[in-house]
């Protein structure tokens, strides 16, 4: 695939790269991105190429910034609202996808950048990450659901003082929150994705994915229910 004006996608021996690529604005997320990663998603979703997926940011000074203000402060009416929506719900997308998704995060990692990591499933930040949520300063809520992610991530306290404090937190903190998996020193970034990536395709795919998806759909079901889930994965795996 190529052609996109602010991502970067590569695959390579069953990995997929989506680099997020406006260094010049720190990566900021903006309606192309929108657009481009829905195609992008859409496409490793059905590609049996692809087994796991890393996502980062170019540049030296960001993974992202958050949402471009200049383009998602405008709001539009409620019914094209609405559509795009519809049409476009890449954080569906994002949470849809079955396969491993790593996000290898250095420098700032702020608002909508934070809510794309928490759509992945392992975090992984180099000593140099900030994080934050500017939203409550500038009169809004994160919009791309990280007042329900945050949460489920580093439980209801710690999601709350974020939110409600703006506060930034180093990868150090943000470990210790539990909001990163690891934290590496920032010229190892990408090598330790691309190690855990590699980790992960010495397994079965299908195991790998039922596994992820044990999990990601269970955590919004009752305990019973969850096991229920477990061992119908489990068989339907056993019998093919």
């Amino acid at each position: 695939m190529s052609g996109f004006e602010v991502i970067i996608y590569q695959k390579r021996d069953g990995t997929g790269y989506v680099t997020l690529n406006r260094p010049e604005a720190l990566n900021a997320y903006n309606l192309r991105m929108r657009d481009e990663l829905y195609e992008v998603l859409g496409a490793i979703k059905d590609d049996p190429e692809v087994e796991v997926v890393i996502l980062k940011g170019a540049g030296e000074k960001a993974f992202c910034a958050g949402a471009d203000l200049t383009e998602f402060l405008t709001a539009p009416s409620p019914i094209i609202a609405r559509q795009v929506r519809w049409e476009r719900d890449i954080w569906g997308l994002f949470l849809s996808v079955d396969k491993p998704l790593i996000a290898a995060m250095h420098g700032y990692v702020l608002g909508s950048g934070i809510e794309m990591a928490l759509c992945c499933d392992i975090r992984l930040a180099s000593e140099d990450a900030r994080f934050g949520l500017p939203e409550p300063g500038l009169g809004i809520i994160p919009a791309a659901g990280g007042s329900q992610t945050l949460p489920r991530t580093i439980g209801r306290a710690g999601a709350l003082e974020l939110l409600m404090s703006g506060r930034w937190v180093t990868a150090e903190e943000a470990y210790r929150l539990k909001l990163v998996n690891r934290v590496v020193p920032r010229a190892g970034l990408l090598a330790e994705a691309e190690r855990l990536a590699g980790k992960i395709k010495t397994h079965n795919p299908l195991a790998v994915s039922y596994a992820k998806q044990a999990v990601t759909r269970g955590l919004d079901l009752g305990l019973e229910a969850g096991l229920k889930l477990e061992a119908r994965l489990g068989r339907r795996l056993l019998a093919l």
